[in-house]
C-alpha cells in the first residue's frame, strides 16, 4: 500500500486529482485485464515524470511507466507500487517542415491523422496500431512492412534517476520489436520523426486501405493486447498457431483467436491467469509440433 505521507509527497508534483489509490488496471489496458495498482499518477508534463521517478527512486518504491495500455498484462493480484501512465495529457504533436515531434502520450493514430493532414507520408503503417508512441518506441512498433525505427530521428527519455537524455536513430538500437530502452528500463518523454512530402489524398487512401485490412483479418470486436507472439525467425506465429489445431482454443474467457491465431482475446470474463495458461499451451504444443520457441510479444506485469 501507499502511505498518506508518499500520496502527499506525490501531490507536491501533480494534482491531487491525478493520484488514483488502489485503481482497476482493466480500466487502463486493452485487454480489460488487471487487478489493483496501489497507485496510478496521470503525467501532465516531463518534469512530472522526472520528479516523481526521483523521488520513488529515494523511497525505494517500485514503478512502471505505462502509455495506452496496449501490448500489456497486468495479473490478477494487481501491481505493488505505482503505476506512471503517460496518456492523453502528455500527448501534444507539433510540426515544422518534414519533422514531426510527438510527446510520449500521443496516439500513433493521432500521429498519422496529423502527418496525413499536413501531407507528410511515412507512418501510413501506424494509422490503426493501438498505442501511444512512447510505447511504439520501446518496442519498435510496426505493421504491414512499416515500423518506427524507419522514421525516428530522435527519442528523448529519461533513465530511472530522472535525467534527460537524447538518443538518435542509431543509438536507439532498433531491432524486431526491440530497441536499447527495453534494456536500460528509460522512460520516453518524446519522439522526432522525419518523414517526406506526400499527397494528403493519396496517404488518406492509404490508411483507410489499411484500416479495411485490419478489419477483415484482425479480432478487433474484441479486447486484446495485439499480437501475443513475436514473429519466429522464418515463420509466421499464428500460421503454427492454426496447424498447431489451436484455432480458437480457450481456457477460461481467454481465447485464441478463431479471426487470426496470432491474437489472444478476452472472449468474455478473461483472468491473466487464464491468458497466461492460454499462452503456456500454445507455447508447448507449437513447440512439440514443430521445434519453435513462440517468444512472447505483451509483457507481463504485477503479482504473481
Amino acid at each position: 500500500m501507499i502511505s498518506e505521507t508518499v500520496v502527499k509527497a506525490l501531490a507536491g508534483f501533480v494534482p491531487r486529482e491525478n493520484i488514483c489509490l488502489r485503481e482497476p488496471m482493466s480500466r487502463h489496458t486493452t485487454f480489460r485485464i488487471g487487478g489493483e495498482a496501489d497507485c496510478l499518477i496521470d503525467v501532465e508534463k516531463t518534469e512530472q515524470l522526472e520528479k516523481i521517478q526521483r523521488y520513488l527512486n529515494r523511497v525505494e518504491i517500485p514503478f512502471f511507466v505505462i502509455g495506452n495500455g496496449s501490448n500489456l498484462l497486468v495479473r490478477d493480484m494487481g501491481y505493488r507500487g505505482v503505476i506512471l501512465r503517460v496518456g492523453p495529457k502528455m500527448g501534444r504533436i507539433r510540426v515544422q517542415g518534414e519533422t514531426l515531434t510527438a510527446q510520449a502520450g500521443a496516439l500513433l493514430s493521432q500521429i498519422a491523422r496529423t502527418a496525413q493532414e499536413k501531407g507528410l507520408t511515412g507512418f501510413e503503417f501506424a494509422s490503426g496500431i493501438p498505442g501511444t508512441v512512447g510505447g511504439g518506441a520501446v518496442m519498435n512498433a510496426g505493421a504491414y512492412g512499416g515500423e518506427l525505427s524507419q522514421v525516428v530521428r530522435m527519442v528523448k527519455v529519461l533513465d530511472r534517476e530522472g535525467n534527460l537524455l537524447e538518443l538518435d536513430n542509431e543509438t536507439m538500437e532498433f531491432g524486431y520489436r526491440t530497441s536499447a530502452i527495453k534494456g536500460h528500463g528509460f522512460s520516453v518523454v518524446e519522439v522526432t520523426l522525419e518523414l517526406a512530402p506526400g499527397d494528403p489524398g493519396q496517404i488518406r487512401e492509404r490508411m483507410e486501405e489499411l484500416t479495411r485490412l485490419r478489419r477483415e483479418k484482425q479480432p478487433l470486436e474484441y479486447p486484446s493486447a495485439g499480437s501475443t507472439f513475436k514473429r519466429p525467425k522464418g515463420y509466421y506465429a499464428g500460421e503454427l498457431i492454426m496447424k498447431a489445431g489451436m484455432r480458437g482454443f480457450r481456457v477460461g474467457g481467454a481465447q485464441v483467436s478463431e479471426k487470426h491465431c496470432g491474437f489472444v482475446i478476452n472472449a468474455g470474463g478473461a483472468s491473466s491467469r487464464d491468458v497466461e495458461e492460454l499462452m503456456a499451451c500454445v507455447r508447448e504444443r507449437v513447440k512439440v509440433l514443430f521445434g519453435v520457441d513462440l517468444e512472447p510479444e505483451v509483457v507481463v506485469i504485477g503479482e504473481e
